[in-house]
């Protein structure tokens, strides 16, 4: 299935019976307050800080210990890694093959289960790991090595997702009363996995039908590239007069645009997207070189529309061929939302609950364009007006802090984990050749009963050729190994050699928890951000307010893989449903804006902070961009409902007809912002999830945290409730436990109304009432 792995891997959230787990991007948001008592400092809690503070050049390594990538003694070359994946590939084969004898044996059919999701990790394992060191190897040689090997295993997954004696034999087991019967919950879910995923694959059409599926996944993937290229391209630039310029601000930007129409007497080009562009629809006041340069930022050429317009059909082709009215449904079949109609419901109750404070903020942006036009009465907000009356407000803490430093955050990071859950982070020492550059730090992740149970290694620092962003790579989920029958996948002895690469491999991820039964393969992740590097003349890396932020989100998916330690991999950590996976990483947000949380960052203090946050006004254009983003929501339900395969569809017709319906500013005529919403391609029908998540997270915060979030038994039961299943059960069953709403269990109709009544918690006033 060429269309879903390569769709989907290229945005890091693919969801395949066989498939790289999710690299979860970052995201900002702020909410409230709350008190509680510190845990005194640690010695790991110095070390912390010293592990990231330290300038680079003073830390100490093992030079005669040589080790390979993540203590794998024979990823220590490029050849090593394409040795490993020719051996995982034949491995997977001889795994493959023993799958599909399974019918032959009734002892077999028993382990189908198992082998699948061995399958699925022996392939991910070598996958996940490319995919990180194609991203931030500095080395071309191990790129080239990874982005083969990458290519290589992936070809055959697709090989796999359509594999039709798989599906069968898949199906014996699901219809055999007493093998469901022996199935844990989790491995049940495990298995419907696999069904659903096969089931959307073609698996079950004839051989020309699945020829058209594959033709049909391919020319999404190609038009989906296509797309996305073209959504972030520029725009041609504006021609701008010196006298259009008159009255922007005298900052340095202001001075020098002037300074330049001056000096050349001549028309300025401005692209838009550009910094200059940016100033401008700040801080200019003449309109209509605003309205200029937002026309010209959003407009688009036939090829364009065109090319977003046929992958909508393609996947509205590929849905009906499969047996679904519309690619939403198919893609929500597995989610919490289940169906369109439930998105809707949430969507349209989320819209009514915002509406009322996103008109309020729209009125006083007209008495902000009001006075500022001297006007007699209330002037009409233009999409090239929010900008200029709505100034972009610093982000800062809701109290006020000294210069935080990375280790301080991450000292904080650890003494909240061992508040909430038990659990903290352990500076360890990379041996030579463990890691694939010398900025990467790592730290062990060690539980109060059983020990390690796992590994973050933190490559933070901007460099060269390094992916950019904020992005947490789940490298190995935690399975359990002890039970793996390895012994019968072997028919034939003259295979160990070609598969010895991989059993070494394998090998090392094997671990023993105390006080646990069984050998588990242990989580290990990577968090990638791209923050400045300390050195000895400047000191400490010192992190904004949003670097704090985005670090506490990426940890928040990191916890979540440590946690969420199931026996079977496709249920691990953050490999769960698309519109469930967000939740923790939003909520750690939260607690960035609680007095207490925020005392942990000191290492001698031993008390809390005890002022509260003031309920300081926040831009009335909070609301109308929530509403904005609901709208967005809505558009992509739109572009991915059986409207689009009738002749009459146009995409920019639809849009023009939500946003002069139900939007707030009206749609601006000859624009079509669509070709420039990128996310209709990589979260197409899922786009609602984000904002789904964020609901969720403050009314959990809200609820369970905003009054005492240090209290051990609260985090407790968010552990044991939610965290500690991963996809391994039900999201709404876990939802309604943690929050004590048996209604929300069956997660229909009702209860996504139910979430989409409930709000964001932003810490303004409005929001509080």
């Amino acid at each position: 299935m060429i269309f879903r792995l390569a769709e989907n891997a290229f945005h890091r959230l693919a969801r395949l019976p066989f498939r790289p787990r999710p690299c979860l991007s970052s995201r900002l948001l702020s909410c409230s307050a709350s008190t509680a008592a510190v845990i005194p400092p640690s010695a790991d809690d110095f070390e912390l800080v010293s592990l990231f503070d330290q300038p680079l050049a003073n830390k100490k390594s093992r030079p005669f210990t040589v080790s390979g990538i993540f203590q794998h003694t024979q990823l220590n070359t490029p050849a090593g890694f394409t040795a490993l994946a020719d051996s995982t590939l034949v491995r997977a084969q001889i795994l493959t093959e023993r799958i599909l004898r399974a019918p032959q044996s009734r002892s077999e059919l028993f382990k189908v289960v198992k082998n699948l999701d061995r399958l699925s990790d022996l392939l991910c394992g070598v996958i996940d790991l490319a995919e990180l060191l194609r991203n931030a190897h500095p080395d071309p040689q191990w790129v080239r090595s990874a982005n083969e090997s990458y290519e290589k295993l992936c070809e055959y997954m697709n090989v796999l997702n359509t594999d039709v004696g798989l599906y069968k034999v898949l199906d014996v087991v699901l219809h055999d009363p007493e093998i469901v019967k022996s199935l844990s919950p989790e491995a049940h879910q495990t298995a419907l996995i696999f069904w659903r995923d096969f089931e959307k694959s073609a698996i079950r059409l004839p051989p020309e039908s699945r020829e058209k599926f594959v033709s049909l996944s391919s020319e999404i993937l190609s038009l989906g590239h296509e797309f996305v290229t073209e959504a972030s391209a520029s725009r041609p630039a504006v021609e701008i007069e010196p006298s259009e310029l008159e009255g922007i601000e005298d900052d340095g930007m202001g001075v020098r645009l002037r300074r330049q129409a001056s000096s050349t007497q001549r028309s300025l080009l401005v692209y838009p997207g550009s910094h200059q562009a940016h100033m401008i629809m700040c801080s200019a006041p003449n309109e209509s070189l605003r309205q200029k340069l937002y026309v010209a930022a959003h407009s688009s050429t036939p090829r364009q529309i065109e090319c977003l317009e046929r992958l909508l059909c393609a996947r509205a082709e590929l849905a009906r061929l499969v047996g679904w009215d519309s690619y939403a449904s198919m893609t929500l079949h597995d989610k919490m939302a289940k169906n369109p109609e439930h998105v809707n419901q949430f969507l349209d109750t989320f819209l009514d609950r915002t509406a009322g404070y996103a008109c309020e903020a729209l009125h006083e942006l007209m008495l902000r364009k009001q006075a500022h036009l001297k006007s007699p009465s209330l002037p009409i907000i233009q999409a090239w007006d929010r900008s200029y009356y709505c100034p972009p407000e610093p982000l800062e803490p809701p109290v006020p802090l000294p210069p935080l430093s990375l280790g301080r955050v991450f000292m904080g990071l650890s003494r909240l984990f061992k508040h909430l859950y038990g659990i903290w982070l352990r500076p360890a020492e990379a041996i030579s050749g463990e890691v694939w550059h010398p900025d990467v730090r790592k730290m062990e992740v060690v539980d109060e009963v059983h020990g390690v149970i796992g590994w973050i290694y933190a490559d933070l620092f901007a460099r060269n050729g390094k992916a950019c962003g904020a992005a947490h790579y789940t490298i190995r989920c935690s399975r359990r190994t002890d039970d793996d029958d390895e012994a019968g996948d072997f028919s034939v002895a003259d295979t160990k050699e070609l598969i010895a690469a991989s059993q070494s491999f394998e090998a090392v991820k094997r671990h023993g928890l105390h006080g646990v039964q069984g050998v588990y393969q242990l989580p290990l992740v990577v968090l990638l951000c791209e923050f400045a590097r300390p050195t000895i003349a400047r000191g400490p890396t010192v992190l904004e307010w949003h670097e704090v932020q985005t670090l506490f989100h990426e940890m928040g998916h990191a916890m979540h893989s440590m946690i969420g330690r199931t026996e079977y991999h496709n249920v691990a950590g953050t490999r769960c449903a698309t519109d469930f996976v967000e939740l923790p990483s939003i909520l750690m947000e939260h607690f960035l804006n609680s007095p207490a949380v925020l005392s942990l960052f000191d290492a001698s203090s031993t008390t809390t902070i005890t002022s509260q946050i003031a309920n300081h006004h926040k831009d009335p254009c909070h609301f109308i961009d929530t509403h904005g983003s609901i709208l967005l929501s809505i558009l992509d339900q739109i572009y991915h409902s059986p409207a689009v395969l009738e002749p009459s569809f146009n995409s920019t017709a639809s849009l023009r007809i939500l946003y002069n319906s139900r939007g707030l500013i009206p749609h601006v005529p000859g624009t079509s912002f669509q070709t420039q919403f990128g996310h209709l391609f990589g979260y197409g029908a899922t786009y609602y999830s984000y904002l789904f998540d964020r609901v969720i997270a403050s009314h959990v915060w809200r609820n369970l945290f905003s009054n005492d979030p240090l209290h051990r038994n609260l985090g407790e039961k968010y552990k044991t409730e939610v965290l500690r299943y991963g996809g391994g059960r039900d999201p709404w069953l876990m939802l309604s436990t943690l929050l004590n709403k048996p209604d929300l269990e069956v997660g229909d109709a009702a209860a996504m109304r139910e979430v989409g009544r409930w709000r964001i918690e932003d810490g303004s006033p409005a929001e509080r009432h």
